[in-house]
């Protein structure tokens, strides 16, 4: 399968990008080394995927910025608008995967006329400590006694390895919660994030500020770009897909899926049903 590289320029950001596959244009938000892996490869035959950085695993440039201003929500959408007419895609599919979930939905509603529909899996409806709180019942009340004994083991580890590497806190954090992330305990999720860099300045403001106060249900009244959202039944990360009950109503076109072995990775951990029903859904809307 051809695979290109390429990168836009914006405000000192070089942004890199991994084009791959072909068909319907779709981009997917986050590390661009960690999703085009996430992503099977039966499914980039029948759609054309963009997979993109964004500032969060970018190197900063100086600047006199402060963090608010640099790592704005606002900045992540410009940036990929900027992406889009670079790329001189018209209409396209936005996905968003976890927190980057946000950032594809706040992109749709800004630039609704440039978005086919919005992919998002994974996704929790906030990051707030209630929204966290909601997450860790579920995976006391769901989780095996070995599942959770190695998220406790692995956790007792973490602030050493933190100190040890603090520039791959990030990083260490995500390997650490794995018994959370991935159904399967023996998976070897490092491979997921090997050589992806993370700047964690703009990682910190937006999971732990951002994503964290985010109000998703603004801007909904007129917003009728369809949304596909795939959850993971043992996803003990975002937490239980019943948190979507009341908020779905608000949106005037969206499909929640539940995918009965996933944990936080169901394109990935179901990849055959995911693309089944992915495609399925895009159809209705080609």
């Amino acid at each position: 399968m051809k695979t290109m590289e390429g990168s836009i320029e914006r405000d000192g950001f070089t942004l890199h990008y991994i084009k791959e596959g072909s068909g319907e244009p779709v981009l997917v938000i986050g590390s661009r080394l960690f999703y085009q892996r996430l992503f099977s490869a039966s499914i980039k035959e029948k759609l054309g995927f963009v997979f993109a950085d964004h500032r969060g695993f970018s190197i900063a440039p100086e600047s006199t910025e402060t963090v608010e201003e640099l790592y704005a929500l606002d900045e992540i959408i410009e940036d990929i608008e900027a992406l889009r007419s670079d790329l001189g895609w018209t209409r396209f599919w936005i996905v968003g995967h976890s927190g980057h979930g946000y950032m594809a939905l706040e992109y749709a509603k800004k630039y609704a006329d440039h978005v086919k529909g919005v992919i998002l899996s994974g996704m929790a409806t906030s990051l707030s400590t209630e929204n966290h709180a909601l997450a860790d019942l579920h995976f006391e009340t769901l989780a095996e006694p070995e599942r959770i004994n190695t998220f406790r083991a692995n956790m007792e580890a973490l602030p050493a390895a933190i100190e040890a590497e603090p520039d791959k806190s990030f990083l260490l954090y995500n390997l650490a919660l794995a018994p959370k992330s991935w159904l399967n305990l023996e998976i070897d999720a490092g491979e997921f994030w090997k050589d992806v860099y993370t700047n964690m300045p703009a990682i910190d403001y937006l999971w732990g500020i951002v994503f964290r106060d985010i109000e998703m249900t603004q801007g909904l009244n007129d917003f009728y770009v369809p949304v596909w959202l795939a959850q993971g039944k043992y996803d003990y990360l975002a937490g239980p897909a019943d948190q979507w009950t009341s908020i779905s109503k608000q949106f005037s076109d969206i499909t929640l899926e539940i995918f009965e072995h996933s944990a936080h990775n169901p394109p990935y951990e179901e990849a055959s049903l995911f693309e089944q029903k992915l495609l399925a859904w895009m159809d209705l809307y080609l």
